[in-house]
């Protein structure tokens, strides 16, 4: 499956979230280290759209640990989940608006070797279909820590970069309620965020 280095231009992420995140499946997430490259295709994501969204980390506005969020579109927004595992957003919109997209899964297509080392010092990995599905997985397969939140990827120079894949058509796009977000009000549990590609058996497993 082919794919560019060169990354999206920066006008492509200065979109609302959920614009942003329907393109972002079908991209692929590229990861540059000095172990190797690690290259992911989008398979499943999920818009956040800052003060308009009880579930958005920027719901409340700007702290020290969402600044990102509230950056220009196209940086890396990188947090920590439950204090065990690092979860990547993108963010989207212009500066100052808040909104984002979690990557939440993927299927690795390059640097499959290098993925399952990381994801298998971290825990078990019984197949390749898993090395990416689901957000804390993904960012241990490709290399993502907290150390790179606020990563340009509309960089050429980045360390990780969003780069164009094949568009997906609309007929293979589902849509539905974002996951593990039911105590974030009625609102925030209802809302079809969640994005991924029909079919596809690199999408995370959902629950409520």
């Amino acid at each position: 499956m082919p794919w560019t280095d060169d990354p999206q231009p920066r006008e492509w992420f200065r979109r609302g979230a959920l614009e942003l995140a329907r393109d972002l499946l079908g991209s692929f997430l590229v990861r540059s280290s000095p172990e190797g490259v690690v290259v992911v295709r989008l398979t499943e994501v999920e818009a956040y759209r800052g003060s308009e969204d009880p579930a958005s980390h920027a719901f409340r506005g700007p702290t020290s640990r969402n600044a990102t969020m509230f950056g220009d579109g196209g940086h890396l927004y990188v947090y920590r989940h439950m204090g065990l595992h690092a979860c990547a957003n993108v963010a989207a919109e212009d500066e100052g608006v808040g909104h984002g997209v979690l990557l939440r899964a993927g299927e690795v297509v390059e640097g499959v070797e290098l993925a399952l080392r990381r994801r298998t010092a971290r825990g078990v990995c019984r197949s390749e279909r898993d090395l990416a599905r689901g957000p804390a997985r993904l960012t241990v397969a490709a290399g993502i820590g907290l150390e790179l939140d606020g990563t340009d990827v509309a960089s050429p120079a980045g360390e990780v970069r969003v780069v164009a894949g094949e568009p997906v058509p609309e007929a293979m796009v589902s849509r539905g309620p974002r996951v593990g977000v039911a105590g974030s009000g009625d609102l925030g549990a209802a809302l079809p965020y969640r994005l991924w590609i029909s079919g596809d058996p690199h999408v995370s497993a959902f629950r409520a």
